[in-house]
């Protein structure tokens, strides 16, 4: 199957650390489909050949093992084509239809690898210029909007010109694949399913930890946040995979109709729950793995005063008839005390005990996203303490680490995407009516925050953010999975 990729923003940052070796990688494999051109779209003035060598400097920079060798990567470059172009320019999209005139192919996939703002100018150029043909794909990167009415703006625009199947809003989480899993775990074994309700689950954690701070993207995060970076989208989709009922297939809009209906269960909130149950912190100065590091107000380009959130706690319940009463726990945050994304299910202890354990002792699933990525089950066994009888229970777990498991057979998370959007495949990318219905959830956050003079929380760098969210969850009787 020939195609074009068009990477508007072929210069950028998330071209060449994220899209090109990503794309490498599926060429290294041979995944990528035969006949590929691959056109980066830019303001600069480069011929191909300046292009490539670009793209092979910027190499450099990434991970060692998606590093193409010399020969590897002259056979790779042959792909890479340039097209200048000023995106607000309308005779400049004339420039693109050229190039892709050049050749007849069965797919042209066109990746706005550029500020949100220009979303909507580039789909309307596109469609001024001929350019949104029955064989052609859009991909749009987050963040998709401000809030709500940002966002409903970009999809009507987006489409008036092309139909929703030719679409794909692109949250890379989705293509993680641990992520992926949760959807094997729940729908492709029998074990877990009939426990996977109220009457056996006390509470579910999802957290997202960063260590990193915002490195150079202070100016971006001053206008973004950790709510609108990771709650709105990465957060919730978790929280839908889930929480969501088993769809009658495997096909995308099946499963995005039961995600939808997650979202639409989320509780609402009100004065009191934004209260109580909503914590934002910012990081302070601090010390990772032994290092100094500064405040968030001391990053670059961000403003002294800032009351821009680094960190989201927050508890909400699914209203419906599988979870109804059960509180869900989401926390993320930069500068915490480790690199750990993972999803915690506590299930309610044994109703009639017979045995002396600890208080609160109870069986566990955590389903490890990242750096790890694997399934750990905590169980309960019966203690030897010298070769004695023992009435007391000890915990033993089974783990299982995806990556021993399935090495080098396993795909990143844009590669696996970005295939997918070649294919036509639409089941890990985003649904406009999910989007706004996450956007509609967490606007009443965004909104009792600017009302809010005290701002956020402080917290110091390589902690777990701030005191307030292990009170939060100890209000419900629980404590962090790492507080246990």
């Amino acid at each position: 199957m020939s195609f074009d990729l068009v990477l508007f923003g072929g210069t950028g940052d998330l071209s060449w650390r994220k899209l090109m070796p990503a794309l490498f990688q599926a060429f290294k494999h041979g995944t990528l489909p035969e006949g590929a051109r691959i056109i980066g779209v830019g303001r600069d003035d480069l011929s191909d050949l300046q292009y490539r060598e670009l793209i092979r400097t910027r190499f450099d920079e990434v991970d060692l093992a998606k590093r193409p060798s010399a020969e590897e990567f002259e056979r790779f470059s042959s792909l890479l084509q340039f097209v200048r172009m000023d995106l607000s320019n309308p005779t400049h999209y004339a420039k693109l239809g050229a190039a892709l005139a050049q050749r007849q192919v069965d797919t042209v996939v066109m990746y706005l690898a550029t500020a949100p703002s220009l979303f909507t100018t580039i789909c309307e150029q596109l469609a001024a210029a001929g350019l949104n043909t029955a064989h052609t794909r859009v991909v749009l990167e987050k963040p998709l909007g401000h809030d709500l009415a940002s966002n409903r703006a970009i999809n009507h625009t987006v489409g008036q010109v092309f139909s929703e199947r030719q679409i794909y809003r692109i949250d890379h989480y989705l293509g993680k694949p641990a992520v992926q899993n949760l959807f094997a775990l729940r729908f492709g074994n029998a074990l877990f399913e009939p426990l996977w309700r109220r009457e056996y689950i006390a509470n579910i954690q999802i957290t997202i930890a960063e260590e990193l701070g915002v490195e150079k993207r202070g100016a971006f995060y001053e206008t973004t946040g950790a709510l609108r970076d990771m709650v709105q989208n990465h957060a919730l989709q978790l929280l839908c995979a889930i929480g969501m009922e088993p769809p009658i297939n495997s096909h995308a809009d099946a499963i995005r109709d039961e995600k939808l209906k997650v979202l639409r269960s989320l509780k609402p909130w009100t004065a009191e729950s934004l209260t109580q149950d909503v914590i934002r912190g910012q990081y302070a100065g601090g010390s990772i793995a032994g290092n100094p590091v500064p405040g968030y107000r001391e990053e670059t380009g961000v403003n002294e005063a800032s009351n821009t959130e680094t960190f989201v706690a927050l508890r909400t319940e699914i209203s419906n008839w599988r979870w109804a009463g059960v509180p869900f726990y989401i926390r993320t945050g930069k500068r915490l005390a480790g690199r750990d994304a993972r999803i915690v299910v506590n299930f309610r202890p044994t109703p009639h005990a017979i045995f002396n354990s600890q208080i609160g002792m109870a069986n566990r699933l955590i389903i490890n996203l990242q750096p790890k990525d694997g399934l750990e089950l905590h169980l309960l066994a019966q203690a030897q303490d010298k070769r004695q009888n023992s009435n007391m229970l000890a915990p033993v777990q089974l783990a299982l680490d995806f990556d021993k498991r399935f090495g080098a057979e396993r795909v990143g998370a844009y590669e696996r995407l970005l295939l997918d959007v070649i294919d036509g495949r639409l089941n890990l990318f985003v649904r406009s009516d999910e989007q706004e219905e996450a956007w509609r959830w967490v606007e009443p956050i965004l909104t009792g925050w600017e009302a809010d003079t005290q701002g956020p929380r402080p917290y110091a760098s390589g902690t777990w953010g701030p005191s307030a969210t292990s009170a939060m969850i100890a209000r419900d009787g629980f404590c962090w999975s790492e507080e246990a």
